[in-house]
Parts: C-alpha cells; structure tokens; sequence
C-alpha cells in the first residue's frame, strides 16, 4: 500500500490487524467505507492464543460473512468440570441446551491463526481497504476534521495516513492509546499463568470438556480444542520465577502433572501475567480505542477476544451512520457508554472464577469446596456460562422499553428463494423492525414510515406457517423452530426494533408504544445537531 498525504482521505484508519482489528476493517470495508490499516507485523502470528469464542462473536463473523468458514473450523465447547481438592466436581458449566438463541452452538473453540488468515482473505476482498504491513505508528495527530497517522516501515520510510476516524486495534501495549494518555484502571487482578498447546496423535484420549484443577498444590485449566489441539493453563506458585518456569524441560515436567503426556507434541509455552485493566477513556475526539488497548480481561470465562469483538461490531455501524450523514457524531460516545460496564461486569465474573481456580490456600480451598458442592446440591448454582454476559443496561436503548438491551434472537429461516439458512443472512445491517405477524407492520404511521425509510431501516415479518416472500418494502420469511414466536409470546411484545448490531431498541405491544419508539430512535440519533 503507498499512502501519502496527497491520497483521498480515508473514511476510517485502524492501527492493528489482530483478529479484532480485522473484524472491525471487515465490517466497515463491507458497509462501504474506505479503510486503512496498520499493522506492525509482517505476517500472522501462526500459534494459537485466544482458543474460545461464543454464539455472539460467531454471529459477526458470519456477518462478515465468514459463516460457512466458522462451521467447518469450530469445535463445541462441551462444559467445564471445576475439580475441588480431593478431585471431584465442585462446579459445573454445562453447554446451553438447545434451540440455541442466536443461531450457533452457545461456546466453541478455534484456531487463531486459522481466524485471522480467513478475516484478512476476506479483506483483500474490498477494493477500497488498503492494508500496510511492517509497519508501526509512530505520531498522530487530529484536527477538527481529519486525524494524520505517521507510520514508519522497517526500511525506515515513514507513511502518512489521512482519515476521517482512526481506531486503536493494537494491543496491550497500544501506541494509540499511549499517544492519547489514556490510563487504565487495575481491576485487581495480577497472576501469572502458562499456556501449553499441544497436538495430540489420539484425539480420543481426553474427555471432549475443559477441566479446572482447583487444587492449591498446582491449579490448572485444560481446554479442548478443535481437532487435535489440546492446552493446558498452568499457574505459577508463589516465589516461581516467569522465565525459568517456561524453560521446556521444566514445561514437560509440569505437564505430567496434569496428563499422561506420550501423546502430545508441544505446540507452544508461553508465561504471562493476567491482568484486569480497563481503558479510563474510549474516545478522543477522532480517535476510539477497543480490544486489548483498552480493556484486559483474565481468561477464566473465556471472554477476552469476544469483548473486542463486541467493541467491533458496536462501534463499525455508529461510524457508518455518523460517516454517511444519518446521525450526529454524539452517536459515538454511546460506544463507550455501553460497552465499558460491560466489559467492568465479564472481568468481574472471570475475577471470581479465576480465584476459584487459583486458590492457593489448603484451609480456604476446603471451604470452597463445601460451599460450591453444597450449591450445586442444592441447585443454586448458575451452571449455564453465557448467563455471566450481560445485556446493555445504558446508551442507545430505549431503557424503559421491553427487551432493550437484549440481544436479539436468531432463528433459521426458510428464505424467499428456498433455502433455509440463520435470519441475519437475509438482514442487512440495518435498523430493522421485525414482527411476527403482518398485523403490527400497518400500526406505522406514515410519518414513522417515511423516517424508517429515509433511515434505510427494514422491516420484517417472521411467522410459522406461510411463504417466504419480499415485495412492498416488507421481508417476510418462515421460521423452522419457532424460536422466535416463542421469544416474542414470552416477552408480550408485538414488534422489536433491532439495531445493526442485533441489540434490542426496545420492544412494542401496540401502536402507539411502536410509534414512540421510532420518534425515540431517530431523536436519539440526531441529538446534538
């Protein structure tokens, strides 16, 4: 890519082509939006390191348009067995039974690099997204319409990027937010632990569900996963030194702890410190941080990658709507509004799992053995791990409608021309109203309906019984497991207002409620001009 100042403005500049950065660059280059990217290294990172995803981030991938990949590259994430002391269960998650609500397995496991070759074949798709390998950001400024990134490749030239936008996708150690002085919060939270893949000859050696060795001697996690990748989560003792507890004979060692290791090749060891950190500031005027460079998170509900790709996907449609005129650029403060207290509630849960795990003191461990067991016997215990992810409790909701917040459901569908397929490869990623009857379609005004069209929003109808069919402005398709007449009686609501990003608005029982939140909406996204 050759960029100077004298090329057109791009729409959106990122600095970082992890996963999450390509997820974003993804979104935006599909929505039409130039895009530069950033990246300090040469190529992809070819060992694993996030191994978890769930059914939401499963679900952006697919609009990106990666669902055929995803099926073919995932593996069920089968529940965890958390192992007290004496080494029986203590706790347990177990895998969401189905149907499952948004259309994919709840939890699975993948392979990174496998991911991340497929998101960036995916953006060599686009035209007008132009990629810069090798090369790091090394000064930015903005003004009060454009920001100016001034990267350098390894031969030392230096490379200006001009862009309406700029997002900091870099990491840990992110230079966009050191350039901002944004701080982070420590969420008390400081471990070290080491990562072991593995590849393993006899897949069918182990049972196919993660255990967590809760055990103050040596706590350790062991995950499945796809095909035959095995890790091994291993933590530090007290006084153990980082680098010589990664030494590979000492790897070895510590893996016979754990497993009868004849089978296993080592793939990769890494020592590292877990951290629970959170950004202080999302935004500075042009420039927007998200993924790692503004929020860490400990491993221990498998949620780190998933929060970047929720920043992603919540912020690439706020900047298609601000770029292309249909909201004030006070839409984008949302971002941080809603997506900072849920990234403060994951890491709070994946605190609590981690001490869990981690307990190094025998008299305490015990403690927490009868307490956990007598939870479970007495079934108090939420054994369900996707009921620790939050809804949207604040930002472009309406709050005091039903469901908002929530995230929408997902059916399988039986598409106009035929198929069956997941509903939001029918949807655009648009505003859309979604009804499961043609009745609450009429209850629109026409002024609501003139704003809904000037907003590019859909509207859509979802029965049970009928044909699939698009004609008058209005999509309508048949559902195959009633998954959403079900999801719809139960909440008493008649029509949903969904965002692009497949967050609830809020939720209808009669026309005048739809009416009002539709005025709602469009006030919400113009506030501030």
């Amino acid at each position: 890519m050759a960029l100077s100042v004298d090329n057109p403005i791009h729409d959106v500049a990122i600095v970082g082509l992890g996963p999450v950065g390509a997820i974003l660059a993804n979104l935006l280059a599909k929505a039409g939006l130039s895009v530069a990217v950033v990246e300090r290294a040469a190529d992809i990172y070819d060992k694993p390191r996030a191994i978890t995803l769930d059914h939401e981030a499963l679900r952006v991938l697919q609009a990106i348009g990666l669902g055929d990949f995803m099926e073919q590259a995932i593996a069920p994430h089968n529940g965890s067995h958390y192992l007290g002391v004496d080494g029986e269960i203590i706790k347990i998650f177990d895998p969401m039974p189905p149907p499952f609500p948004l259309g994919w397995n709840p939890n699975v496991t993948f392979v990174q690099p496998e991911l991340e070759q497929a998101l960036r074949e995916k953006l060599a798709e686009y035209r007008h997204a132009d990629v810069l390998l090798a090369a790091a950001g090394v000064a930015l400024e903005q003004d009060d319409g454009t920001v100016t990134l001034t990267a350098r490749r390894e031969s030392g030239d230096e490379v200006s990027i001009r862009a309406r936008y700029l997002v900091g996708c870099d990491g840990a150690n992110s230079f966009v937010r050191k350039q901002l002085g944004v701080g982070l919060d420590d969420l008390a939270f400081d471990e070290w632990w080491m990562v072991v893949d593995t590849l393993t000859s006899d897949p069918a050696k182990r049972p196919a569900r993660s255990f967590q060795y809760c055990r103050p001697s040596r706590p350790g996690t062991f995950v499945p996963g796809p095909r035959n990748l095995r890790r091994w989560e291993i933590k530090l003792l007290p006084g153990e030194d980082p680098e010589a507890f990664g030494a590979a004979d000492n790897v070895v060692q510590l893996l016979k702890g754990f497993t009868d290791i004849s089978d296993l090749t080592i793939w990769r060891s890494a020592v590292y410190r877990f951290h629970a950190l959170l950004g202080q500031r999302w935004r500075d005027r042009r420039v927007l941080l998200m993924g790692d460079a503004v929020h860490q998170t400990p491993p221990f509900l498998g949620q780190g990658l998933c929060a970047g790709i929720r920043d992603a996907v919540n912020l690439a449609w706020k900047l298609r709507l601000v770029l292309r005129g249909d909201a004030d650029e006070t839409l984008l403060d949302s971002y941080e509004i809603e997506r900072k207290p849920h990234v403060r509630a994951v890491v709070a849960s994946a605190k609590e799992f981690g001490k869990i795990i981690g307990e190094l003191d025998p008299v305490a461990a015990t403690e927490r053995d009868l307490r956990l067991r007598a939870e479970l016997k007495a079934g108090t215990a939420e054994t369900i791990r996707q009921k620790f992810i939050p809804d949207l409790v604040s930002g472009l909701i309406a709050r005091d409608a039903a469901l908002a917040g929530r995230l929408f459901v997902q059916p399988h569908v039986r598409a106009p021309d035929g198929r069956t397929c997941r509903l939001d490869d029918l949807l655009q990623a648009e505003f859309a109203i979604v009804t499961a009857a043609a009745e609450p379609m009429a209850w629109l005004s026409d002024a609501s309906r003139a704003a809904w069209q000037h907003l590019a929003g859909q509207r859509v109808v979802i029965t049970a019984l009928g044909e699939s069919s698009d004609a008058n402005g209005i999509l309508s398709m048949v559902e195959r497991d009633g998954l959403f007449a079900n999801w719809m009686q139960q909440h008493d609501v008649a029509a949903v207002i969904v965002r692009p990003d497949r967050y609830v608005f809020g939720a209808a029982g009669n026309a005048g409620e739809l009416n009002m939140l539709v005025g709602q909406l469009l006030q919400n996204l113009s506030a501030g001009r």
